[in-house]
């Protein structure tokens, strides 16, 4: 069902975001008092006397500075605005009227649209009063308070009088793949976004860190839905000075969380960073399937020959972990091989949800695993152990999760090189593709406990 979308607008530092996660009950949107902090557009729902409308967070718009993220605020708040049905105005009501507000009411006049004025900060009834002068503008007028909830209600009601709802259809469960974009500030991740999605829904600049919010979007390509997190530039959280930036790790860490597969970017000019390794990382913890993207493979291969063979070969001995992840090189800028990330997304997918049927896995225990009467296994002290495998069972997906049920010996537990043994078995024989396999050992310390 395509929901009504309302955009919020105003210049910078005015409460925007604040008065969209209070809306969206959500904390998507940065906020804090350095302005300029959001600076896409950031979508979420809002539901109210049991209706819901789509809401997009926009930057603060500067119309005359001439820098260059500005300019694209500017341009991403244009886009959001052309296709909203009505219009969010936040101005400061304690700073009062000023000459830029001024500009973009003559700009909000031109456009058509149902405008209403939500003036901020109004938190006394001195400040309430003074807020009166912003009825000139001829628009829809609300005093409230973004951060103390205060009147949102009666923004709401008069909002909703203008929206059209399509009549409800009761919709069977998502089938979407959440896909996660990670990597280093500045590797090229809003670009690839850009070229997958055949639209500039993200701002692409030069400028390390452009990106700061988590973006969500939604795409269907031959029938697949997927739904799009692109994570923004995580930093080390020792080296992000700014509030924005430290609160985009947070963030990024929070997007992978909710994702079924991370395409993990690296910059091929700059080769692979401890960095790189430490959010690839972050991706393994959360039990994503992980596709390796080396962006800007174009300014790399034209240099010299087997360029690939050693690029891989390195990345593997700094990434060792992921050596289950298959790598793709590609160039956002012009669309070179971009068309082969999704159909490996989908594949990756399928794999984190496969379950192995009962028979196969005992039919797998009984030729890889269990040992001949006896035999030995190596235990988590590093020697060998009496301990006895009894059976494997799987417990789990997304990531899948086998259980290993073992007796006897010192309790000391498998080995990791032996758990490292079983995982690339399972591998070999069930094609776990691009996906984490979780192992767990139940150890029976004596009859009828287990450790």
């Amino acid at each position: 069902m395509n929901l009504p979308l309302v955009a919020i607008i105003g210049r910078p530092n005015v409460g925007k975001s604040t008065l969209f996660n209070r809306l969206t009950g959500s904390r998507k949107s940065i906020v804090g008092d350095e302005p300029g902090i959001t600076r896409d557009r950031i979508y979420g729902e809002v539901e109210w006397k049991a209706k819901t409308f789509e809401l997009v967070d926009t930057g603060g718009i500067v119309p005359d500075d001439e820098a260059i993220i500005p300019a694209n605020i500017f341009k991403q708040a244009g886009f959001a605005i052309e296709k909203a049905e009505a219009i969010i105005w936040v101005v400061d009501a304690r700073a009062g009227v000023i000459p830029l507000d001024e500009e973009i009411g003559v700009y909000l006049r031109n456009i058509g649209k149902p405008v209403f004025i939500a003036a901020n900060k109004c938190d006394t009834r001195k400040v309430e009063e003074e807020a009166a002068e912003f009825y000139q503008f001829g628009f829809g007028f609300v005093p409230i308070s973004a951060e103390h909830g205060n009147s949102i209600g009666d923004l709401l009601d008069e909002v909703f009088a203008v929206l059209t709802f399509e009549e409800e259809i009761e919709e069977e469960p998502s089938d979407e793949i959440k896909l996660a974009i990670i990597g280093r500030p500045n590797v090229g991740k809003s670009s690839l976004l850009n070229k997958i999605l055949g639209e500039e829904r993200v701002i692409v600049s030069p400028i390390a860190g452009t990106t700061r919010d988590a973006i969500d979007t939604h795409l269907t390509v031959d029938g697949q839905k997927f739904l799009i997190i692109d994570t923004a530039g995580i930093r080390r959280k020792g080296k992000t000075t700014e509030m924005a930036e430290k609160m985009s790790v947070i963030m990024a860490r929070k997007s992978l969380e909710r994702a079924d597969v991370a395409v993990m970017i690296i910059d091929a000019t700059e080769g692979v960073t401890h960095l790189d390794a430490n959010i690839a990382g972050y991706a393994v913890e959360s039990g994503c399937s992980v596709i390796i993207v080396v962006n800007k493979w174009d300014a790399l291969e034209a240099k010299e020959t087997n360029t690939i063979y050693r690029f891989e070969d390195d990345l593997r001995q700094k990434m060792k972990f992921l050596s289950w992840s298959p790598m793709v090189t590609i160039s956002a800028l012009t669309g070179q091989r971009v068309t082969n990330i999704l159909p490996l997304v989908v594949k990756a997918n399928e794999a984190r949800n496969l379950r192995v049927p009962t028979a196969k896995l005992n039919k797998f225990f009984e030729e890889n695993v269990k040992q001949p009467k006896g035999g030995t296994t190596p235990s988590g002290k590093g020697g060998l152990s009496h301990l006895k495998m009894q059976y494997i069972t799987q417990g789990g997906l997304r990531p899948p999760l086998f259980v290993l049920f073992t007796s006897g010996g010192t309790g000391a537990g498998l080995h990791f090189s032996y758990l490292r043994y079983i995982e690339n078995r399972l591998r070999d024989e069930f094609e776990f593709f691009a996906t984490p396999i979780r192992l767990k050992e139940k150890h029976k310390v004596r009859k009828g406990k287990e450790k």
